[in-house]
């Protein structure tokens, strides 16, 4: 069993030549995704991006009002943020103020909340790997690079 070590090893490097060639890129040259939830219309979201962008920090942009979150997705940013869901409310938000100001929630609740008022959150968003940051002011970014 030992002696077939060597060419168990020659036959992964061979295949993992044969997927670098057949990518182009080296796996070790492939860096993590930044992703930014971003809404267009919001002035400190469009800042994030901008900055993202002059950086040259490769991303992908997602448009959450758009492509709305799923309630697993939402929970796994929360748990990435370190936060709890009232924590990323807009609550300067007329709507807020109207509808939900001084009431108690409980997480799970918050959560049925901003999901159904994605507007309420704030923004943006930016994620690598198991971290997640409100980019607010926008070098709050640079903890993820």
């Amino acid at each position: 069993m030992i002696s077939k070590i060597p060419a168990i090893i020659e036959n992964l490097n061979y295949r993992l030549k044969f997927l670098c060639k057949f990518e182009k890129k080296s796996i070790l040259s492939v860096k993590p995704m930044i992703t930014i939830y971003h809404n267009p219309k919001c002035r400190k979201s469009r800042a994030g991006l901008q900055y993202l962008q002059e950086k040259g920090i490769e991303h992908t942009v997602v448009e959450y009002l758009k492509t709305p979150f799923t309630r697993e997705k939402f929970k796994e940013l929360l748990m990435k943020l370190n936060m709890h869901p009232f924590e990323i409310l807009r609550t300067q938000e007329d709507e807020f103020k109207e509808k939900l100001k001084g009431k108690n929630f409980t997480d799970e609740e918050w959560i049925t909340i901003i999901l159904e008022n994605p507007k309420l959150i704030q923004r943006p968003i930016v994620e690598k790997n198991h971290k997640a940051v409100l980019g607010q002011p926008v070098e709050e970014i640079d903890r993820l690079l």
